[in-house]
């Protein structure tokens, strides 16, 4: 069983810092809601783990398949309800996959595969707010 630990240090003001197996991470709350922009909201950084996670598998899975995928691009969008606690009404995470002769069928099936299976964070998510994506193709 793995575990994770974090320490996290009040910076000022709202900014957190944290270190996570040695790399340090900032987090704050954007100036219109009182802090000052020194890092990313941690609703944000949930994104962040979301796109990270799946990618991971996603170049994992793709190259088990030998895709010759030259670049990988990820855009989320993920509407917040107005209303406390102002959590996701949906994610939506748009794949654009660049390379030659790439066969939507496989790049379908590692993304899949990503966010019904493997990703953790995806499966925690999702629990909580629908997660969709789009797959598109950059052809040279």
């Amino acid at each position: 069983m793995n575990k994770t630990n974090i320490e996290a240090k009040l910076k000022g003001n709202m900014a957190f810092e944290m270190e996570i197996n040695g790399h340090k991470v900032v987090t704050d709350a954007t100036a219109e809601n009182g802090g000052n922009g020194y890092g990313p909201s941690p609703k944000a950084l949930l994104l962040a783990g979301l796109i990270g996670c799946s990618g991971i598998d996603i170049m994992l899975i793709t190259g088990k398949m030998r895709l010759d995928i030259e670049d990988v691009k990820v855009d989320v969008e993920a509407e917040t309800r107005d209303e406390d606690p102002k959590i996701y009404n949906y994610i939506k995470l748009i794949y654009k996959f660049k390379g030659k002769n790439l066969p939507y069928d496989k790049l379908e099936r590692a993304v899949k595969l990503s966010m019904d299976k493997y990703c953790g964070v995806a499966a925690m998510l999702n629990k909580a707010v629908p997660i969709n994506y789009e797959i598109q193709i950059i052809e040279e």
